[in-house]
């Protein structure tokens, strides 16, 4: 099997095509992506995904996610506050949810900029009053 990873300059995420986790397969990574935009940054009130904070992620054999994130301030008191909100999006639900289990590593470089922002997450800060 392939690893599924994104890249930071890009934001590409690469997919092996796995089925979301039953049966004891793996979760797909397009699959946490789209869960992932569940997690809302407290401050923003923006998804993580759509701000640009997921820099990557991996599925191990054990159907854990490791979640390769940063935030837009490396003084951000909102880790945990993130953190809970992922594991809530991806270990729950219908079946017991994605994944068995997520690690969140935190990671500062390259650093976050509004380049990494979609297009989707610039228009949603627009309709907030931000000038993106």
């Amino acid at each position: 099997m392939s690893e599924e990873t994104s890249t930071p300059e890009t934001g590409a995420v690469a997919t092996d095509g796995s089925a979301p986790a039953t049966d004891g397969r793996k979760a797909a990574v397009a699959d946490i992506e789209e869960a992932m935009k569940d997690v809302v940054d407290p401050e923003l009130g923006i998804n993580v995904v759509d701000l640009g904070l997921v820099y990557g992620v991996h599925v191990d054999d054990e159907n854990v996610a490791t979640l390769d994130m940063t935030l837009t301030s490396a003084a951000c008191p909102l880790t945990d506050v993130i953190e809970d909100q992922a594991r809530q999006a991806l270990t729950t639900g219908p079946g017991g949810g994605l994944v068995d289990d997520i690690r969140i590593n935190w990671v500062w470089l390259p650093p976050w900029g509004p380049d990494k922002i979609t297009d989707e997450g610039r228009d949603q800060l627009r309709s907030l009053g931000f000038n993106v």
